[in-house]
């Protein structure tokens, strides 16, 4: 698609978007005009609409805009699934369904709750049945050789073969390899079995450029090797205005996902393995402040009343405070309801062969230094509950790998057990996997997976599932320790 048709088809999309937003809009309007009763033509050419009332609705089309375009939805999703790109569109119209939530404020009477959600979801199912009808006629016609792009491929090593294994297997995504360049090398000859060949070599290859219709560059050359060859490539499809397109996975990462980013004004791929920053994380840190203050309030009875059991109990303070080990490695003070006696750290090296848990931590069911409600506070998960101040200041989240404490993490000495460390780029929370998967109940290492699986599966989602499993989780007591 060239830059014209791209810049056409680009209008014609955000036409289409504003289309949606008024006919959604419109839609959710009919029940609060039903509500009035019937009005005749001439009464609905007397109604009188406030200036207020246009301006807040052209900024409600000026926020849907920048949303969408925010998250991407106006550039090429050749690349993109249909199942990503109708979750971009859910994102977007969820985000502007929020934002029309904000006229209620305004005192915009039409908004209410019913509003909202007619808007939403009219806005949400046409917006991703329009895209996903005109995605699935593109993929129709991409297979049939319409819309196609070609492709060129530099590099004739086993990744750039699997590259290329990739494209060919997805005819829907219009693009036709035309070749490979480079040297002859021994691997040469499994590029060959491939059923592909090379046809010119990387001295030639600027020749070729001028010569042939190449739409896209593929780089997968080793940078180390070939730096000055991929460097006059690059320059070569910049003067040439040819797409160019580098294989990302230079140093044969496993789990980081790398990201293109703009660092002040130095184009860098960064390749990050924990959860990336983004509006999702906004969420999660809004949700995290909002949910914590709303318990602490709700629950206050409850935080009051054991302050004073534990004070009528055993003699020390009501809460213990233990420095922990939060994201990125940052240490934090944690709050804890007291459950042990006041000494009972001093105490730990007399009872440690008594240790029932594998790795570095340390537990037992019927620890003696617990006092006499203690064993109720752990079993009911009661002394977790300060804990909450910790996710209204920001050491924790609701929902994140446990914190470790100065001692676990000393002990995490063997350069075998460097993958664990993966669970401190994330903010350590209050319940995680493995506290809906048996609690302490689970040797040391299931933790760790457990968080590790986290990090790499993190969605909102998935937070929710965790908070709504914790609760029986907690009334069954097991695992508690």
């Amino acid at each position: 698609m060239n830059a014209m048709k791209r810049q056409m088809w680009t209008t014609a999309t955000k036409l289409f978007d504003l289309a949606v937003l008024i006919a959604s809009f419109a839609s959710a309007t009919v029940p609060y005009l039903a509500t009035a009763g019937p009005v005749s033509f001439a009464q609905f050419l007397e109604i009188k609409i406030k200036l207020q009332n246009f301006v807040i609705f052209f900024f409600l089309l000026w926020i849907w805009h920048c949303i969408f375009t925010m998250l991407g939805l106006y550039g090429s999703k050749r690349l993109t699934t249909r199942r990503s790109e109708a979750f971009d569109v859910i994102k977007a119209t969820s985000l502007c369904a929020l934002t029309l939530m904000l006229g209620s404020l305004v005192r915009f009477r039409m908004v209410t709750p019913y509003f909202v959600a007619v808007f939403w979801a009219m806005s949400t199912f046409l917006a991703v049945s329009g895209r996903i009808a005109v995605r699935t006629w593109l993929r129709r016609l991409r297979k049939h050789g319409q819309d196609s792009r070609n492709m060129l491929i530099v590099g004739s090593n086993r990744r750039a073969i699997e590259f290329a294994k990739m494209i060919r297997s997805h005819l829907e995504l219009g693009y036709r390899i035309i070749g490979f360049v480079d040297e002859e090398w021994a691997g040469t000859e499994e590029l060959r079995n491939s059923g592909w060949s090379l046809i010119c070599n990387l001295e030639n290859l600027p020749t070729f450029l001028r010569r042939s219709v190449v739409d896209e560059v593929v780089l997968a050359v080793p940078m180390r090797s070939f730096h000055n060859y991929a460097s006059d490539i690059a320059a070569t499809c910049e003067q040439q205005g040819i797409f160019l397109r580098v294989l990302s996975d230079l140093f044969n990462l496993k789990t980081s996902r790398p990201l293109a980013e703009d660092f002040e004004h130095a184009a860098v791929i960064t390749h990050y393995g924990g959860i990336e920053d983004g509006w999702p994380m906004t969420i999660k840190r809004s949700l995290d402040f909002s949910l914590s203050l709303v318990l602490l309030i709700a629950i206050a009875p409850i935080l009051l009343l054991t302050a004073i059991l534990i004070k009528l109990t055993s003699p020390g303070p009501v809460l213990f405070v233990q420095r922990r080990i939060g994201l990125s490695k940052r240490p934090f003070n944690i709050y804890k309801f007291r459950t042990m006696v006041i000494n009972a750290e001093d105490k730990l090296g007399e009872i440690e062969h008594l240790n029932e848990a594998t790795g570095p931590v340390f537990k037992i069911k019927n620890d003696p230094r617990l006092t006499p409600i203690g064993s109720f506070l752990r079993k009911t998960s009661i002394d977790e509950l300060p804990q909450l101040f910790n996710v209204l200041s920001g050491d924790m989240s609701l929902v994140g790998p446990r914190p470790l404490q100065l001692r676990d993490y000393e002990l995490f000495t063997e350069a075998g057990e460097d993958w664990q460390r993966c669970r401190f780029s994330v903010r350590p929370g209050i319940t995680c996997l493995w506290q809906v998967n048996g609690r302490s109940s689970l040797p040391f290492h299931r933790w760790m997976e457990l968080d590790l699986q986290y990090v790499r599966n993190w969605s909102l989602w998935l937070d929710i599932q965790i908070l709504a499993k914790t609760i029986p989780a907690v009334l069954r007591g097991s695992g508690a320790a």
